[in-house]
């Protein structure tokens, strides 16, 4: 299943003209909500996903809410520090990494599995993590906090300062990973994981900090690795990797919303913008990967047999995976089957 972006805004409109703002609003009291993520204005996911999200909310509503955006950290603190904002108020919305906060939400790394995601995409694997997330994550992980939506990113890759074709190309390699499973792998590589914000990537490579990251194409243009690096090491078929997301809000601040506010956030969150946002997100992976082919950097795409390597590579990391989980007293086996049964699902809708 896939959502683009006119469908999804369709979807808000109808919403709209169905609560019959017009003859309500002037009784109606104001909202200003704050929404905090830590990438620039101008990147892919806040200009196509997060933006689209609040002008929706905001139209919807018929102007009675009204959304400030907040980029580049731009109320202060740090990425990782993300997820508390918006569970103690210092913004209201927060878009971030899961993985920020390693172990925290341990049932989101399912998906972050090395090669969980399948050539299907991030539409399917977005859908499968909303699902999932009311099932085994609302009431339990994220209790504290009002989920609007759970997606993941395109196709993760490495980006590196010289080819990488087979798992040994890895050894020695100072790579930036984005979660636990990423630098997990990594580690298992032989690399050396080094963990920092997507923000941090840039100064990281100019500075030989690390020799590589590990991120999708779509991130790579704002973050100007092509232009800091000149290799890069895709999959064909399946993914390295993913990232999980969530967009969040403080629990209080909806909870005190009248009803029919809480109805334009909840028309404008859930699945449908989770299929959206991370179906959007991987769509602007082919313009990405263009500029860096245009700049004449070398692409590896890792193909057929020579896939099976780094597959070979992950199974440990997807038995420790489990008896993690296991020890946590989740059912880690089960998690997986469950994420494989409904992405293979959703891949074929």
């Amino acid at each position: 299943m896939s959502l683009t972006r006119k469908s999804f805004l369709h979807l808000a409109g109808a919403a709209a003209l169905a609560m019959g703002f017009g003859a309500t609003s002037a009784a109606a009291q104001e909202v200003t909500l704050s929404l905090h993520h830590f990438l620039p204005a101008q990147a892919n996911v806040p200009k196509l996903v997060l933006d689209v999200w609040a002008d929706n909310v905001e139209e919807a509503s018929g102007g009675r809410i009204k959304v400030d955006r907040y980029p580049s950290m731009q109320l202060g603190g740090k990425p990782p520090e993300l997820m508390d904002q918006a569970i103690d108020g210092v913004a209201d919305v927060v878009w971030t990494v899961v993985g920020y906060s390693p172990g925290r939400y341990p049932s989101t790394e399912v998906f972050e599995l090395p090669f969980m995601m399948t050539e299907a995409g991030a539409g399917p694997v977005s859908r499968a993590y909303w699902e999932m997330f009311e099932t085994h994550m609302k009431d339990t992980e994220f209790s504290d906090v009002h989920i609007l939506g759970t997606w993941v990113h395109g196709p993760g890759m490495l980006h590196t300062n010289k080819e990488v074709k087979t798992p040994a190309d890895m050894a020695g390699l100072k790579i930036r990973g984005g979660s636990r499973s990423v630098n997990t792998f990594l580690n298992k590589l032989g690399a050396t994981p080094v963990g920092m914000p997507v923000p941090a990537v840039p100064e990281g490579l100019s500075k030989g900090v690390i020799d590589g990251t590990t991120i999708p194409w779509e991130v790579t243009a704002a973050l100007k690795v092509p232009e800091l690096v000149s290799n890069h090491t895709e999959f064909s078929g399946v993914s390295l990797y993913t990232l999980t997301f969530v967009l969040a809000m403080n629990k209080d601040r909806y909870e005190s919303l009248p009803a029919d506010l809480q109805k334009v956030i909840d028309d404008n969150s859930g699945l449908e913008f989770s299929v959206f946002a991370g179906t959007t997100q991987q769509g602007a992976d082919g313009p990405a990967r263009d500029a860096a082919v245009a700049r004449g950097n070398n692409i590896v795409t890792v193909e057929g047999d020579a896939v099976q390597a780094w597959r070979d590579a992950a199974e440990p990391i997807y038995e420790e995976w489990v008896a993690d989980m296991d020890a946590k007293g989740k059912d880690g086996q089960a998690l997986i089957d469950e994420a494989r049964a409904l992405i293979a699902k959703y891949s074929a809708e």
